[in-house]
């Protein structure tokens, strides 16, 4: 029995890895196993979710997976027929972004015009998720005071968590189409905020391939930043967190391209709207200074600062109370109305458990914090993949361990891996180059049309 031992303790894994290896060798195989995993959780929020805009996105999405899931199958059922462009793998990823993400977003822009469901606890009548007309009543508040933040203390009457506008004030740029331009059914709906975020979030990423000077685009890399069900469901529903992580993106090639003060300015606008995105801001302050100096990072600082207090203190002359309590203590936690943002992640676990507990997810926190500013001292990144992984692991870690929190943070880090996959597809090829293939429908698609 002996002597049989090493070759059981090995058998598991020698099976796992002949099984990746074939599955490597076949592509569309992993592309049918994906999308049968989104396939899965679509239907099952389709059928589960309280949320209606959930519920919509599931229904359309599990479909559009699917047709997805059909393709892949038939693509390794016909491996050795001649190419053409229904068999291109990204027919999968067309499919899903018509059907999974398109489709339901005008469902739902439509159904919000015309059945309301705003400004109500009951979200089996939300066509959109309260992030989206918060953020606009934010751009009304804004130009009727000055500040896109409600006075909570000074309300006549007890504060609801509606009330709240847990963002920086440049989200609220994000609002002023429909402030400025509403009020028309149909301007209503071409000014939905959702429109917005995904209108910014496209523009950036479009300017970060044209910077980098990527000529085509992985498929892999597609999926997890496009169509995964985190950015499809949050294209549909909701949209903010799309326009901040390409504004993250946009911030990283700018980096990344020895453009430093620019990049600086769309950091400063960046976590002048939400402050999830300081970690990337303390990243990218490294790729600087690892690829122009000590003298590029004193001016990326500078204009950072600069830009990020031209954002932030005029609103916060209006009214600091109100800026203190929708900013930074809301989102903690400590607001005077608890954030419903509650995820069962590690940290908000570990801080239901008491006082101790909260203590305890807070110095979690700081410590991952301390093992991230380590790995940057020890290895500094300098280029736009190594930065975006960078990123990807410091918001996953903020997002697992902060006491409030939600899943849909995670699209950070699922966009920020697709990114990792582009920019590292252009750092294994020269500078302008054209990868063999890249001309082709196949797992790259190019960004021209040649």
């Amino acid at each position: 029995m002996g002597t049989r031992e090493p070759g059981v303790r090995h058998r598991v894994p020698d099976v796992l890895d002949r099984a990746w290896t074939a599955l490597a060798r076949r592509p569309p195989a992993i592309d049918a196993l994906l999308y049968l995993g989104c396939a899965v959780y679509a239907l099952t929020l389709a059928l589960t979710d309280k949320h209606l805009g959930y519920r919509v996105w599931g229904a359309f999405a599990s479909v559009g997976y699917t047709l997805a899931l059909v393709h892949a199958c038939w693509l390794l059922r016909t491996a050795r027929a001649p190419r053409s462009r229904l068999r291109s793998r990204w027919t999968g990823v067309v499919t899903v972004g018509v059907v999974g993400m398109l489709a339901p977003l005008v469902t739902l822009l439509v159904r919000r015009e015309s059945h309301g469901g705003d400004w109500t606890d009951v979200e089996n009548l939300w066509s959109a998720q309260p992030e989206v007309w918060v953020i606009e009543r934010s751009a009304s508040t804004l130009l009727a005071t000055g500040t896109p933040y409600l006075d909570i203390a000074g309300l006549d009457r007890a504060p609801h968590v509606h009330d709240y506008t847990p963002y920086g004030p440049i989200m609220a740029v994000f609002g002023l189409p429909r402030a400025l331009l509403g009020g028309h059914p149909v301007a209503d709906i071409l000014t939905d905020a959702r429109l917005m975020f995904i209108l910014v979030a496209v523009g950036c990423v479009v300017a970060s391939l044209r910077l980098l000077r990527v000529s085509s685009v992985p498929l892999r890399g597609a999926q997890l930043a496009a169509v995964f069900p985190l950015t499809a469901l949050t294209s549909a529903t909701a949209g903010p967190d799309l326009a901040i992580v390409g504004l993250i993106v946009l911030a990283t090639a700018l980096a990344a391209t020895d453009r430093p003060i620019w990049s600086a300015i769309v950091c400063a606008l960046v976590a002048s709207a939400k402050l999830i995105a300081a970690p990337a801001v303390v990243v990218l302050a490294f790729v600087v200074a690892a690829r122009r100096g000590a003298r590029a990072l004193a001016r990326f600082t500078t204009v950072f600062v600069t830009a990020s207090l031209v954002a932030t203190v005029p609103v916060l002359v209006v009214n600091p109370r109100a800026f203190v309590e929708h900013v930074f203590l809301f989102p903690t936690g400590l607001g005077m109305v608890t954030s419903p943002a509650a995820s069962p992640l590690p940290g908000h676990l570990i801080a239901n458990t008491g006082t101790v507990g909260t203590v305890i997810a807070f110095v979690a926190l700081a410590a991952a914090g301390l093992a991230m500013l380590v790995w940057l001292l020890r290895t500094p990144p300098r280029t736009a993949d190594d930065a975006a992984l960078r990123t990807a692991v410091g918001l996953a870690a903020f997002t697992m361990l902060t006491t409030a929190t939600r899943f849909g943070y995670l699209v950070y880090v699922s966009v920020l891996l697709g990114a990792v996959l582009v920019f590292r597809s252009r750092a294994e090829a020269p500078l302008g180059a054209v990868e063999p293939g890249s001309e082709t429908i196949g797992d790259r698609a190019p960004l021209t049309s040649s």
